[in-house]
């Protein structure tokens, strides 16, 4: 009875490890135990695959960090060795060195949504919310990838860009165009990041889009300080929104001048379909 009681024990103990082993590869983890366990509640899992993730944030909060760092534990997963690594730098914002920061790994994977030309490998950046939804169709339909977005503020629309020319015209002439509800972004991420969606659970990829935080105004303000971009559907459509926000700064006195050598920043899991949490 004993031994019995001891061998199911035992039985027990590696089904656990092997469940944690197969669960830890269906995930990416983003290099901090406590966000891992915010978004999963497994100090190894992060982001899921199959979802899309929506990361906001104010100036100095940490969300480039925090992503590239995702893709870095990625570069490093076996369970991701055959996925590509994207980094749409459409605010042309992260220009350190990402060997140095995140590895050398990550570093000879990572990649932009488009080249130039197979012999001048200049990179490519989304600039309208079209290119984008373009850019990424094109990435999923080649196969698994990690993608992210940094960041959907700093695309415009064609309908923005045939505005501009309007108000131009109109200057030059003298006159006023008419003005518009300045929507365009927010219908586009509605009727496209649906198809985007089932994609990414027919690859198994992972779709990040880094948002700006944006200081609300009106009615309700006191209670949200703090809106965003992009409309409704972003975060209708996200597995996991994640706000980051600066809370303090760290510095060290260095030959007797105080120097800010980074940031404290507060991560909040806002929505979380993985723990309902």
């Amino acid at each position: 009875m004993v031994k019995t009681r001891s061998n199911t024990e035992k039985l027990k103990r590696t089904l656990r490890k092997k469940s944690a082993k197969a669960e830890i590869y269906e995930y990416v983890s983003t290099g901090s135990t406590l966000l891992n366990l915010a978004i999963s509640g497994n100090p190894n899992n992060g982001f899921a695959k199959g979802s899309f993730v929506l990361f906001v944030g104010d100036s100095g909060s940490g969300k480039t960090f925090l992503t590239l760092t995702a893709l870095a534990e990625a570069s490093i997963n076996p369970a991701f060795k055959d996925y590509r690594l994207i980094f749409d730098n459409a605010e042309n914002g992260a220009l350190m060195s990402v060997e140095k920061f995140f590895g050398k790994g990550l570093a000879e994977r990572l990649e932009p949504p488009r080249k130039l030309l197979s012999t001048n490998p200049e990179p490519i950046y989304s600039t309208t919310i079209e290119e984008f939804y373009f850019n990424v169709d094109e990435a999923l339909r080649k196969g698994p990838c990690i993608y992210i977005l940094d960041s959907m503020d700093a695309l415009t629309s064609q309908e923005e860009a045939d505005k501009f020319q309007e108000d131009k015209r109109a200057s030059a002439k003298g006159r006023v165009a008419g003005g518009t509800w300045g929507l365009s972004k927010a219908k586009q991420n509605s009727s496209k990041l649906r198809v985007v969606y089932n994609q990414l659970r027919q690859t198994g990829s992972i779709l990040i889009v880094i948002c700006q935080t944006r200081d609300n105004i009106g009615f309700g303000s006191q209670f949200q300080p703090k809106t965003r971009g992009g409309g409704l559907a972003l975060t209708f459509y996200a597995s996991v929104e994640i706000w980051t926000s600066v809370r303090g700064h760290i510095k060290q006195t260095v030959r007797g001048k105080p120097r800010e050598l980074g940031v404290i920043c507060k991560v909040r899991v806002k929505k979380n379909r993985l723990t309902g949490k």
